[in-house]
């Protein structure tokens, strides 16, 4: 009980400066509305990490409440920027040490040093931590890290800084400790191939949403005109629709044994269990709901090119196919497996609505492991699923809505070109 009042009352002092970002750090503000925060003691400060397919800020109340309000706001900046440069989700350069000093460093570049909790490391500035001393007197100030850290220029990416590191044998052996900074970097780069990608392809839609907000809005509160720039070079290469639906597919998928007897000799007989035991064959499949949007813009070629790329993925999917409008048409169900194409003929006309979508979805969410609703977008936003979705927009459309975080969002371009 004492646990978890400690985590409300944090997340009720987290939520002025969450408010205040709103209207003064538009950017930050948008960043933070895409990733979860959770509160508890399973990190001894704060730090940004993925977790089930998702991004997760995670804060431990003690370390919170002892920051003042600017710390809190330069953490929060802090953690976006993680994010926004793909720290957490890029392979780590080794030793993951010296990698982590590094993307400190070219992030907190662009915070004001008064914002920044004690123990950021800033280039050109000799460290202020208070360490303990090393048993002559000596403080981290005094050491060669920091000496070196002090002699940087600011604004250079983690990997020039990771470079310089390592050239200075003195500083690279004292940065493989443990201790710099003032936030927590545990499990980054931990995860499968497929798990990077697909949280990079939905961080990078946060991000886009944050840059165009700014540049529409001419609100980037204390984002610095270097800093912008960088921010949309990274989102000039967006991922590719056909990734981000593989991963959908791949993230869906669960476990299957089947006993297989190709192998088996049944001329050898085990003397007490007859025949030699059977083979097990491991795979791993999905059965995913796909709703196609009856309107009118969600055209024949859109439809050509998304059963396409489906098609390509249904050696370990199997897709069911329903037509929507304002309703599920159930009656239009067609089971769709590897070498079979659904048809595309229209069989409802009406407007449109996701809820019917999610409602159905959800009723059938111990049938389906996920579903994809192919769509141009243009409908009010529907309820929370229950079941993992990946919104398929057609080329030329975008969704009028804001997803949830755990959607999935691809959006289909008609020639192979990744802008």
């Amino acid at each position: 009980m004492e646990n978890a009042a400690r985590r409300i009352e944090t997340k009720r002092d987290l939520t002025p400066h969450m408010l205040r970002m709103m209207f003064d750090e538009p950017f930050f503000s948008r960043i933070l509305r895409g990733v979860n925060t959770e509160f508890g003691d399973d990190i001894p400060t704060a730090g940004v990490m993925v977790k089930d397919g998702d991004v997760h800020m995670l804060v431990n109340p003690d370390f919170i409440s002892g920051l003042s309000d600017h710390h809190i706001k330069g953490l929060l900046k802090h953690e976006c920027f993680h994010l926004a440069f793909e720290h957490c989700t890029t392979r780590m350069l080794k030793p993951h040490n010296i990698a982590n000093i590094a993307a400190d460093l070219a992030i907190n570049s662009d915070i004001p040093f008064i914002e920044l909790p004690e123990g950021g490391l800033v280039p050109g500035q000799l460290p202020e931590t208070p360490a303990s001393e090393d048993g002559h007197g000596n403080t981290f100030a005094d050491s060669p890290l920091a000496k070196l850290i002090a002699s940087f220029p600011k604004h250079q990416s983690q990997e020039w800084y990771f470079t310089k590191i390592m050239q200075d044998e003195e500083a690279r052996e004292q940065a493989k400790g443990e201790g710099y900074g003032f936030d927590n970097h545990d499990g980054w780069g931990e995860m499968t191939d497929e798990e990077k990608e697909l949280v990079k392809g939905k961080m990078r839609e946060v991000l886009k949403d944050a840059v165009k907000e700014a540049d529409r809005n001419g609100k980037w509160g204390s984002v610095g005109s270097g800093m912008r720039k960088k921010l949309r070079d990274m989102i000039s290469n967006e991922v590719d629709w056909r990734a981000i639906l593989k991963q959908f597919c791949g993230m869906s998928r669960r476990g299957t044994r089947t006993t297989t007897w190709s192998n088996v000799n049944m001329t050898h007989l085990h003397p007490e269990h007859g025949p030699m035991a059977t083979g097990t064959k491991r795979g791993y499949t999905s059965s995913i709901a796909v709703y196609i949007d009856q309107s009118g813009s969600v055209d024949q070629a859109s439809l050509e090119l998304a059963f396409a790329e489906l098609r390509s993925l249904a050696r370990h999917t199997e897709f069911t196919t329903f037509h929507f409008d304002t309703e599920v048409d159930e009656k239009s169900e067609s089971l769709w497996k590897k070498g079979r194409t659904p048809e595309a003929h229209r069989t409802r006309s009406g407007g449109t609505c996701f809820d019917c979508v999610t409602k159905h979805a959800n009723k059938n969410r111990k049938r389906f492991d996920g579903y994809i609703v192919i769509t141009d977008g243009e409908a009010p936003k529907p309820k929370p699923s229950r079941v993992k979705r990946c919104w398929l927009v057609v080329p030329g459309r975008k969704l009028v809505f804001t997803p949830d975080r755990r959607d999935f969002v691809a959006k289909m371009k008609k020639s192979n070109n990744i802008n």
